[in-house]
């Protein structure tokens, strides 16, 4: 581990369990499923590392171990010396996390939702208002913080969800697909975000399946296919001979090929 190293998993296994009725509506007398298998990944400080793989790969069960959402099966994950479950609450201080399953309660306004998340981790109402102030004036939420999230379009609800996942000021943060669904205009807004993140000197882990999105952030990028993480490098070295399209088909055919051998 180097100094810049902000976040490091060494070889998490993640293993979930198939019910009774899961397999009866499969046909299939499986019991287990393994979701992410031996991933190994350094993050660093002043970076943007993408996550690319298709759905099912396995991208949203690794970003919940990083962020403690979830225990690994197998393997462990550090920040810094400290293992990330030594103290979950100081890791969590440290980590900003941003699902698209996390959905803002349409009944309220960015104002309170910003104040009530501030208070869940313990920020003085006087940093609440700090953050307040400059994240609300950044991402341009400014006047809409008293409209009800139910009347805000889906790019501004998303700048709002961004804006509650780094309210605490993270070291690291880790978004899922964080442009599903957005319009090209608002796609961009989260786009420059993260990049202003990454200028901060945050580590920023973001998992994507659209190419553009990779190629327009990523510093280093790892692919993931069925659990496994079949590649894992800087942009410039996987997109050499091509570009990241065919790096990513191209890490799939060698591990299928491999497979077979």
């Amino acid at each position: 581990m180097n100094e810049r190293t902000a976040l490091s998993a060494e070889h998490l296994v993640k293993k979930f369990k198939v019910s009774k009725k899961q397999q009866k509506i499969n046909k299939s007398d499986v019991k287990e499923i393994t979701a992410v298998n031996d991933l190994s990944v350094e993050l660093n400080k002043g970076e943007i590392y993408c996550l690319l793989g298709t759905n099912g790969a396995g991208k949203t069960t690794t970003l919940r171990m990083l962020s403690t959402l979830l225990r690994p099966t197998e393997g462990d994950i550090h920040i810094g010396e400290d293992s990330l479950w030594k103290d979950e609450n100081k890791s969590r201080s440290k980590i900003g996390f941003l699902t698209g399953e996390l959905k803002l309660d349409d009944a309220y306004t960015p104002e309170y939702l910003f104040s009530y998340f501030g208070k869940l981790y313990k920020l003085s109402d006087e940093k609440i208002k700090e953050r307040r102030d400059e994240l609300f004036a950044e991402f341009g939420i400014d006047k809409y913080a008293e409209v009800m999230v139910k009347d805000l379009s889906t790019g501004m609800k998303q700048k709002v969800s961004i804006a509650i996942a780094l309210i605490h000021d993270p070291e690291i943060i880790i978004f899922d697909e964080p442009t599903n669904g957005l319009d090209i205009i608002a796609s961009r807004e989260v786009v420059n975000i993260l990049k202003q993140q990454k200028e901060r000197g945050k580590c920023v882990i973001v998992s994507t399946h659209i190419f553009d999105i990779v190629t327009k952030l990523a510093d280093r990028v790892g692919i993931m296919h069925n659990g496994k993480l079949l590649a894992s490098d800087e942009y410039s070295v996987l997109t050499a001979d091509c570009d990241i399209e065919d790096a990513f088909f191209k890490a799939i055919n060698e591990s299928k090929e491999g497979e077979k051998a």
